[in-house]
C-alpha cells in the first residue's frame, strides 16, 4: 500500500500486571462492532500485538480466533500499549471510554491516540483537548469505506496529526487500508470525511429519487440502471446501491443508522462553518423517517420511504 501525503493548512480501578512497550507498539482497539472488529482483526493478523475492547464483550472475545486479546475494560486494553485506536459508535462513547472510571487515558503521557470513528468536529475537538489534558498525542484518521472494504484492508484512511507520526503509523495503516492521505493538523481528517459523507448522502438520495421518479413516468428503472451503468453518470457505488433498491435488498454494508447519523454530523459542520447544505438538509427528514424502521438496514432503503 502506498501513503499519500497532501500538504495542507495546520489548522479507575487498577490496573493488571502491566505489559513491556515494545519496538513495534502493541495496539488497544477499543470499538469492535461491524467496522471495528474485521479492522482490529486485519492488525491481529498483520502481527500486531492486539487487546480488543468493546462495550459487548463477545464482539472483542470473538477477534480471540484472529490472534487479538479481549480486555474487560478500557483501561486494561490501553495498559502498556503504544497505541489506542478508537472506533466508537459516537462522540458520547468515545468520552466515555477514554475519561470512565476504566477509561483508557490512564495508559499515561506518550501514547499515541488515533481516532479512527466519525464523530464530527465538535466531538473531534473534544476529544483532543481530553488527549492533550492527559499528554497523549492525538491523531483524527476516519476512514472511508464500509464493512466489506474493512474486511478486505481496502479502507481510504484520512489521517490528520503530527508530521512526526506518518511513519510510526504507516505499517498500521497499511494493514487498516489501501491508502492513507495525511491532511495536516488533527482535525482535517474530520473536515474531509464530511465532505465525504455529504456527497455520499446526496449520492444515495438522488439514486432512490431517480428510480422513484422512471417508475412514475412509466419506465423500468433496471433499464435507467443499465443505461446509467454505460455512461460517466453512473459511480459503481451508486449502481450498487441502485440495483440494492430495486431488488430489495437491505442487507448492510452501510447502516442507514450510521449514514443518517454522517449527514447530521455533515449538516451541523456546515451550519458551524457557515454554509448550508442544501440538498442534505432537505432529505434529513425523509431519512429520519426512514430510519424509524431500518435504521440497521443498509442506507439503499431509503428508497422504501415516500
Amino acid at each position: 500500500m502506498t501513503t499519500t501525503q497532501l500538504a495542507a493548512q495546520q489548522i479507575t480501578p487498577a490496573h493488571p500486571q502491566p505489559r513491556e512497550r515494545t519496538a513495534t507498539p502493541a495496539i488497544a482497539f477499543l470499538g469492535t462492532g461491524r467496522m471495528g472488529a474485521p479492522m482490529a482483526a486485519n492488525l491481529a493478523r498483520a502481527g500486531f500485538t492486539v487487546w480488543a475492547w468493546d462495550r459487548t464483550a463477545s464482539h472483542a472475545a470473538a477477534l480471540t480466533t484472529d490472534g487479538a486479546s479481549a480486555a474487560p475494560r478500557p483501561a486494561e486494553a490501553a495498559a502498556g500499549t503504544g497505541i489506542v485506536i478508537t472506533m466508537l459508535a459516537d462522540g458520547p462513547a468515545t468520552e466515555q471510554a477514554a475519561n470512565g472510571p476504566d477509561g483508557f487515558t490512564t495508559a499515561g503521557p506518550g501514547v499515541i491516540w488515533v481516532q479512527m470513528a466519525t464523530v464530527g468536529l465538535q466531538w473531534t475537538a473534544r476529544l483532543a483537548g481530553i488527549a492533550a489534558a492527559h499528554g497523549m498525542v492525538f491523531v483524527d484518521a476516519p476512514v472511508s469505506g464500509s464493512e466489506e472494504p474493512a474486511r478486505a484492508g481496502q479502507l481510504a484512511i484520512l489521517a490528520s496529526g503530527p508530521d512526526w507520526l506518518h511513519e510510526t503509523l504507516a505499517p498500521v495503516f497499511a494493514a487498516l487500508g489501501r491508502a492513507t492521505v495525511w491532511l495536516g493538523r488533527a482535525g482535517n481528517g474530520t473536515k474531509a470525511k464530511l465532505v465525504l459523507n455529504n456527497w455520499l448522502a446526496n449520492t444515495a438520495e438522488t439514486t432512490a429519487e431517480s428510480l422513484t421518479f422512471a417508475h412514475r413516468l412509466g419506465l423500468d428503472p433496471t433499464v435507467i440502471v443499465d443505461l446509467l451503468e454505460s455512461n460517466p453518470l453512473g459511480s459503481p457505488w451508486a449502481i450498487d446501491k441502485a440495483r440494492r433498491m430495486l431488488a430489495g435488498d437491505f442487507t448492510p454494508a452501510f447502516a442507514l443508522k450510521h449514514a443518517l447519523k454522517d449527514a447530521e454530523l455533515a449538516a451541523q459542520g456546515a451550519q458551524a462553518s457557515g454554509t448550508t447544505l442544501a440538498l442534505t438538509e432537505t432529505l434529513l427528514p425523509r431519512w429520519r423517517r426512514a430510519a424509524a424502521g431500518h435504521a440497521d438496514d443498509d442506507v439503499a432503503a431509503i428508497y422504501t420511504t415516500p
